[in-house]
């Protein structure tokens, strides 16, 4: 892990990365379909153990592995793309460049996708400014030597709990800021509008160090690699066990027995994403660092197919909103509402099966839209 010798990149792009992005992209569009086509049953948690039916939670933690595993790597791409372009200074100006283009995007397009409305009342900066400004924050950190790197990824990822305790009220000088990097909350603008930091933004700039620093992993063979991943997959996931099994840190929602054995998992596995807990944070990438091992070794058909989703991940998220956005507008239109003033699915398991339909054209539209970018001479075309 702490090896500063150079290493070449991979010539190619790297499949099982592309893969492990098109699964947890899929994933995405479960929980994003819910958002759009489960209104009448939305809660203020869908993780609240209390209020949530048992297939609606499992559903909604199964999309806790997208950020954290998307912005990890992100960082890795980031190595990636410095190693085939001349070493960390190339890194860093791609991510600058790229960091500021998603944040724009973020509180444009995206934006707009969500609610199609040009003054909304209220501004969500969710996952793609998170990852925006991650990149920014990469930019300067990639030129730390790489045990420093790992340090810093580290001390922020597992003691970022440290700083619960402080909290600054609306109107103290500080509320900005800190909402931005850790409390979760709403800024008011000078023009009357508000904006609601949903992902605060100090985790995920340290799991992006770590996903730039495990890079010299993937320049090496195969076998070894997955050994790495495998190793601190399992590393990750125990640590996980033991902070969560004694209840004193690594997560600020401590679990309790229920009344039975399922809610008591429920209880368990119920951990704070805005901002990521620690122990959050060691779940989904121990999940997904052993996902991406298996991945490297998984049939070369299941990887190729989640590889186009993953091929344009930025892509997707763009047409897969629009999409389902329309959708429910659509579906409105012609069958009217049929929960209240809305339109919504029955069940749960209505959602998955909405995804899977949306994802197959989504699926042709990737692999089309990879077609044109790896075609493209055009510079702009590396930041979509």
């Amino acid at each position: 892990m702490m090896s500063t010798a150079p290493a070449a990149a991979p010539t190619g792009r790297i499949r099982s990365i592309d893969a492990l992005r098109g699964l947890v992209i899929l994933l995405m569009l479960v929980d994003h379909a819910r958002e759009f086509f489960f209104i009448h049953a939305q809660v203020s948690d869908p993780m609240d153990v209390q209020a949530t039916e048992p297939a609606l939670f499992f559903t909604r933690l199964s999309a806790h592995l997208c950020a954290p595993v998307f912005v990890a790597l992100t960082g890795l791409g980031a190595w990636l793309y410095g190693a085939k372009q001349g070493g960390a200074k190339a890194a860093s100006s791609f991510l600058l460049k790229r960091g500021l283009f998603l944040v724009g995007l973020e509180l444009t397009v995206i934006s707009f996708a969500w609610t199609f409305s040009l003054t909304p009342s209220t501004l969500y900066l969710q996952v793609i400014w998170a990852i925006g400004l991650s990149m920014i924050a990469l930019a300067g950190l990639v030129h730390l030597p790489r045990p420093a790197l790992i340090a810093v990824g580290l001390v922020i990822v597992l003691g970022h709990n440290l700083l619960d305790p402080i909290t600054f009220a609306k109107g103290e000088p500080g509320h900005a800021v800190w909402a931005i990097l850790h409390e979760r909350g709403f800024i008011d603008m000078p023009w009357g509008g508000r904006v609601r930091t949903s992902y605060p933004l100090l985790p995920w700039i340290g799991i992006a160090a770590l996903g730039y620093a495990i890079g010299p992993w993937f320049a090496g063979e195969g076998a070894a690699r997955r050994r790495r991943l495998a190793i601190t997959g399992v590393t990750m996931l125990a640590l996980f066990a033991a902070l969560r099994a004694i209840n004193v840190y690594g997560e600020p929602t401590p679990w309790a027995a229920q009344g039975d054995t399922l809610r008591t998992v429920m209880s368990f596995l119920n951990m704070t994403k805005y901002p990521p807990s620690a122990d959050f944070v060691l779940l989904t990438l121990g999940v997904g660092a052993l996902l991406l091992a298996g991945l490297e070794k998984a049939p070369e058909r299941l990887v190729g197919l989640l590889a186009v989703f993953g091929g344009a991940p930025l892509f997707f998220y763009l047409i897969h909103l629009y999409g389902l956005h329309l959708l429910n507008l659509a579906a409105l239109a012609v069958f009217g509402p049929n929960q209240g003033e809305v339109f919504s699915v029955p069940g749960v398991a209505w959602l998955w099966l909405l995804a899977a339909v949306v994802a197959v054209p989504c699926w042709y539209a990737c692999r089309w839209f990879a077609g044109v970018k790896r075609r493209s001479g055009r510079w702009w075309m590396k930041y979509l």
